[in-house]
């Protein structure tokens, strides 16, 4: 399969609207989009500097995440295969006037639908519209769902939560991740990460090693993220 078929067919499984193309507008959404690869840890966007356009993930695994004026990060939501990330073109959406960032956590290869061809697209067809509303209001919850862990549950409840969806995500028990990278991802600081997870090895809910963590007692865990928020 070359690459344009390669393209076309992922497009037709990932993009809800593309059955609603016609020839000609599924002809230069092919040609001028691209495919590109990025290494773990490579900056995929960087705020609405460097609007692009689309970005579908091929393969691989992402982050979104915003910046506070102190300098810590929090991660908003992460995408897998197959996800759209659809705040790389925020610069077409006039109400979004904050920055949000987009990283690889691993070795990613997404296809880029740049944003003059898909502004196109938006302005031309109501699916692409109703696509786009969509999946805007998908993101905006999984933002909602980080602010309620931010300013409602305590900082244990949301360690808890991030350790077992970690497990999920590579469905084993043991996975490989610093402290920093953890506080990075919940906005914390190492210090604050590094205290919880001492008393979660001292309570036998995981075993934590250098750059590694293994949980022990999943079902504490589990207990722990559904206790009513402190």
């Amino acid at each position: 399969m070359n690459n344009k078929n390669e393209m076309e067919k992922y497009f037709e499984e990932t993009l809800s609207f593309w059955k609603h193309l016609n020839k000609e507008e599924k002809s230069k959404l092919l040609n001028e989009s691209r495919i590109n690869s990025f290494l773990t840890g490579e900056s995929i966007y960087a705020g609405q500097t460097n609007c692009a356009g689309l970005f579908l993930i091929k393969t691989g695994q992402v982050r979104a995440y915003i910046i506070s004026e102190t300098g810590k990060e929090i991660t908003l939501y992460r995408l897998f295969d197959r996800d759209v990330c659809i705040f790389s073109a925020s610069c077409m959406m006039k109400n979004i006037n904050f920055d949000i960032f987009v990283e690889a956590e691993k070795e990613t290869e997404a296809y880029l639908i740049p944003i003059g061809a898909y502004n196109q697209l938006l302005k031309d067809s109501v699916e692409v519209s109703e696509f786009t509303n969509q999946l805007l209001a998908s993101r905006f919850s999984d933002v909602m769902w980080v602010m309620e862990q931010v300013l409602f549950m305590s900082f244990d409840k949301r360690l808890a939560i991030f350790l077992l969806e970690q497990a999920a995500i590579e469905e084993n028990d043991t996975f490989y991740m610093t402290q920093d990278t953890i506080a990075k991802h919940l906005g914390s600081a190492r210090e604050v990460v590094s205290r919880m997870l001492k008393y979660f090895s001292e309570e036998g809910y995981v075993k934590v090693a250098r750059g590694k963590i293994t949980i022990l007692d999943q079902k504490k865990l589990i207990e722990l993220a559904n206790e009513s928020n402190k």
